[in-house]
């Protein structure tokens, strides 16, 4: 797979003196090994690593981490690199965008030996009109990715950790629609959170009212 500068970028910034990077264990290659702790950087798409995770979490301490664009740069080039455009994204990433990804992969919360850091960043996208990108882009590729700033780190252990996205004003029974209104959030974006904070044992069902499910939160040190 081509492996964008961001990647390559988030690798550095992350580790420490004396890490190693590219280390072969069984049929895996480590991202990063910091002493005891496998340290893999994943941009995107979570299920093509959940395999990997399952099977290494199984005998060692492994920390995933996720780099989520706040503000994105749009460079827009042409086939020769010649750059023709720079405009700001008005999109803005928040951290509840982490459910996008964390809903491939749910099962991993509740992991002893697993954990989860976010990076909220500032990064460059290089676009090309090359005709050769997803139809949804009408054929404009991503030609790289770079990480111009690190604005903050979340680290994701155990259960309270995870009971901090959930928004103060919300009661300790809710639904849904409810969770969407107080986190200012869609139902989607709602439903992708609770499913994974169910799956993760951080959140259960406390009962179903017609259709629509009420869940309440479990407190406690570890999911």
């Amino acid at each position: 797979m081509n492996e964008y500068s961001l990647h390559s970028e988030i690798k550095r910034f992350y580790s420490l003196p004396g890490d190693q990077f590219e280390i072969k264990l069984g049929n895996y290659v480590i991202d990063i090994l910091s002493g005891q702790l496998l340290i893999e950087v994943q941009t995107k798409n979570f299920s093509a690593i959940k395999e990997k995770l399952q099977t290494l979490t199984k005998k060692h301490q492994v920390r995933l981490v996720y780099p989520l664009t706040e503000n994105k740069m749009i460079t827009c080039v042409r086939k020769d690199n010649t750059v023709v455009s720079k405009r700001r994204s008005p999109k803005k990433g928040k951290i509840v965008d982490l459910f996008r990804e964390l809903v491939l992969i749910p099962q991993m919360i509740c992991e002893a030996n697993f954990s989860l850091e976010v990076l909220m960043i500032d990064e460059e996208e290089v676009r090309c009109d090359d005709g050769k990108g997803s139809w949804r882009r009408r054929g404009v590729s991503i030609k790289e990715r770079k990480l111009m700033k690190v604005n903050g780190r979340i680290l994701f252990q155990n259960r309270s950790d995870y009971l901090k996205l959930l928004p103060d004003g919300l009661g300790e029974v809710f639904s849904n629609r409810e969770l969407a209104r107080q986190a200012k959030i869609s139902v989607e974006t709602a439903r992708q959170m609770t499913y994974c904070l169910r799956k993760g044992n951080i959140i259960q069902i406390a009962q179903k009212d017609g259709a629509e499910y009420r869940f309440q939160k479990i407190y406690g040190d570890s999911p």
